[in-house]
């Protein structure tokens, strides 16, 4: 069964019909992709397509099969964000918008679904070995060119790339999350977000940022 996560209609149909069917004990949030480039490249509605997907889907989607997991007091919902819903990298603002936006929704939504014996968890996942990355730069603009495609040439570079996750490995965190049975909200998936994420909460955001900000340009401009 296949649907349009931004189709509210679509959405709802298919709700009525996995819990008039026997109904269903998870549902895995993973519809999403990247939008990369300068915000300036962006027209409005990429922006708002993007939005559309990563954040109002996974939104609409949980609200549809709220009441059939609340009816039997049990259920979960797995959403995937990101690494990049825990920290930022440079031309990837909507992304990273999106991404935040669910982290921070999933958080306060633990605290309601709790109390009627529902879960709800996020997956954070690295890097992972697709073309992921290139298939989110469809945006160009001649005054970011040379900064995006050195920001590309870094992330893409195929040393980079060896560090990244398969998409089998991020399937095995999201088998764990689905069936470990504990009261925990974030997980962080591949050796790559650990270790990064780790760096971002031992340096401390303004340090971290720095930090990135070095990596992909060199030193840092002041505003």
């Amino acid at each position: 069964m296949s649907f349009d996560v931004t189709d509210t209609q679509a959405i709802e149909s298919v709700a009525k019909q996995v819990a008039g069917s026997g109904g269903t004990d998870v549902v895995f949030n993973n519809a999403g992709y990247g939008l990369a480039g300068a915000l300036e490249a962006l027209t409005d509605d990429q922006i708002v397509r993007l939005v559309n997907t990563n954040m109002l889907g996974t939104i609409r989607t949980t609200k549809a099969f709220i009441s059939h997991f609340r009816e039997k007091r049990a259920g979960l919902f797995i959403n995937t964000t990101s690494l990049g819903g825990l920290m930022s990298f440079p031309f990837n603002s909507i992304y990273h918008a999106t991404k935040w936006a669910v982290e921070g929704w999933s958080e306060s939504m633990a605290f309601e679904l709790n109390q009627f014996g529902i879960g709800i968890k996020t997956i954070e996942p690295g890097g992972i070995r697709t073309d992921f990355f290139t298939r989110s730069l469809d945006t160009r603009h001649p005054a970011y060119d040379a900064l995006v495609n050195k920001f590309m040439g870094i992330i893409t570079d195929p040393k980079q790339m060896a560090t990244y996750s398969t998409p089998e490995q991020i399937a095995e965190v999201v088998y764990e999350a689905a069936t470990d049975g504990k009261d925990q909200l974030r997980y962080v998936a591949g050796a790559d977000a650990k270790s990064m994420y780790a760096m971002r909460l031992q340096l401390g955001d303004e340090a971290f940022r720095k930090a990135v900000a070095q990596q992909f340009f060199g030193e840092a401009k002041a505003a």
